[in-house]
């Protein structure tokens, strides 16, 4: 009889000791969750101090062509950057061909106007640009999306409907680590 009593004993300790555990796990995921949160406000707040001071680049880590093909593309060689009044647009596709801008795609650079910066109800932060230069006349649209740094651009060519969207995030330009090919 006593033998029974001390091994209902042990599992009755077993069985709370396994739910402290598993509440302990719990408030582990709750405590994660609410760190995942406060770090994508921070790089939030980043993104938009950074659109504010026309100092970001978006690295895009996957492109959308028109039709809705995509393509997962490597986001240091895939961004757009804006620095003070200059807009720098480049894509390169991981293939054997070297492509203009050396890196198997294009860069185009040139100077923009009318940086018009919104937001909208849902919290969403809208940047509409004009690019000219060499190489690119179009209209760029980037979404940075509410309560994090993820966004994506619209590159509306002025001259052709061959529009592409690209989806990344948005870096302070000091974060960014972007490789740039050769420019038309």
């Amino acid at each position: 009889m006593k033998r029974i009593s001390i091994l209902l004993a042990l599992f009755l300790l077993m069985q709370a000791g396994s739910a402290a555990a598993q509440e302990e796990k719990e408030l582990t995921k709750a405590e994660k969750r609410a760190l995942q949160e406060r770090i994508d406000s921070l790089q939030h707040a980043e993104a938009i101090q950074a659109l504010n001071e026309h100092a970001f680049t978006l690295e895009a880590d996957k492109v959308v062509f028109k039709y809705g093909q995509t393509a997962y593309v490597t986001p240091n060689t895939n961004f757009v950057s804006v620095q003070d009044d200059r807009a720098t647009v480049q894509v390169a596709f991981n293939i054997p061909v070297s492509g203009l801008n050396g890196l198997g795609g294009i860069t185009v650079e040139g100077q923009f106007s009318k940086y018009d910066l919104k937001t909208d109800k849902r919290g969403n932060t809208i940047l509409s640009i004009n690019v000219m230069g060499t190489g690119i006349s179009a209209r760029v649209d980037i979404t940075l999306y509410a309560d994090s740094n993820e966004a994506t651009v619209n590159i509306l060519p002025n001259f052709s409907s061959n529009r592409l969207t690209l989806n990344g995030v948005i870096l302070p330009l000091h974060k960014s680590q972007v490789f740039k090919g050769r420019s038309l």
